[in-house]
């Protein structure tokens, strides 16, 4: 192994470590909050962190394996079936990044519909579309020998050897990541701008109804002026970082892995083998991100960890007190005899 394998083995450790730790702790805090799993986006929160979680625990690692060994582990059966699960997580973990960012589109633009068009019902629905569309394309991928070990990034994934179908393949290749890669990013896109718009249009109304009363207060001490002036700033911020967040993390981690296959097809630019492997890399450390950007940061999940942290330690003091206590009895009882 040269240097630039080495790194990119160390990389990948990292990304299951990390990626493994946050996906956990967000399923933990789902398993453990009741008010979450009430919630509706909790469904898509779920099915995106057990996507994410599958894919660390068994792509990863073959991944790493493919990058230290320099060539396919396992036979070609266990091969067409990680590429087959491969292709169908990330479709299903792009899919429910969209209704995710769909259920908020309802939740901001139409909050007086939200509970009549977002129900358990209608989730349910949602998360069935996602497992048919996401499905649809390994089993074509596998009725067609499409799936294998590929050397250039490494991993058991779509891939044809047969030059003859090479043209058939690169329709199949643009198809998929239209219908999966572009479309989410559309709705993504779609979604989010509208929440931004009215995320704006609030603030003006709000900011409006500042500066009027910071002009009616003509008394007002100048520091407490200046921190509702630079309250007013953040809540601008707030929504657009968010957004871009939202947007951004998807972009850039699966965007380089899904030109990187396009212009493999055209053979026009030798690619190499390293930036196949980072560019997989990148597509794998969405995995890292979700659990931030969608859960862990966010208020309910911060007060669920909270309490069970509080749970913990309560529970150790306990044990501990009642050892005090049964030890200190044991004692006396030593010094009466």
């Amino acid at each position: 192994m040269n240097i630039w394998e080495v790194i990119l083995a160390f990389l990948v450790v990292v990304l299951i470590l990390v990626s493994l730790l946050s996906n956990v702790l967000v399923l933990i805090c789902f398993l453990y909050s009741a008010d979450i799993r009430k919630q509706v986006p909790g469904l898509f929160i779920l099915n995106l962190t057990v996507c994410n979680l599958v894919m660390t625990v068994l792509n990863m690692p073959l991944t790493l394996a493919g990058i230290v060994s320099q060539h396919q582990p396992g036979g070609d059966q266990f091969c067409h079936l990680v590429g087959f699960l491969e292709t169908f997580l990330t479709t299903n973990s792009m899919l429910s990044m969209a209704a995710l960012s769909i259920d908020r589109w309802i939740a901001v633009v139409f909050p007086l519909n939200y509970h009549s068009k977002m129900r358990y019902k209608d989730a349910a629905l949602i998360l069935s579309y996602t497992w048919l569309h996401s499905v649809s394309f390994p089993i074509v991928a596998a009725s067609l020998s499409w799936l294998g070990f590929h050397p250039l990034y490494a991993s058991c994934t779509l891939s044809s050897k047969r030059s003859a179908e090479r043209t058939q393949f690169g329709i199949f290749t643009g198809v998929f990541h239209a219908l999966s890669f572009l479309l989410s990013l559309v709705v993504l896109c779609f979604t989010y701008l509208k929440v931004l718009k009215v995320a704006r249009f609030h603030c003006k109304r709000i900011d409006v109804i500042t500066m009027q009363t910071l002009v009616l207060l003509v008394d007002i001490h100048p520091s407490v002026r200046e921190r509702c002036l630079e309250e007013q700033r953040r809540r601008r911020q707030r929504a657009t970082k968010k957004i871009s967040t939202f947007i951004g993390t998807f972009i850039l981690c699966f965007a380089p892995y899904v030109i990187t296959r396009l212009v493999e097809l055209t053979s026009i630019v030798p690619i190499s083998s390293h930036w196949g492997v980072i560019s997989k890399c990148l597509a794998y450390s969405k995995a890292v991100s979700d659990p931030f950007v969608y859960s862990l940061l966010r208020h309910q999940y911060k007060k669920t960890w909270k309490d069970i942290i509080n749970k913990i330690l309560k529970r150790s003091s306990i044990n501990s007190s009642a050892l005090t206590r049964e030890s200190h009895n044991r004692n006396i009882l030593q010094t009466t005899e």
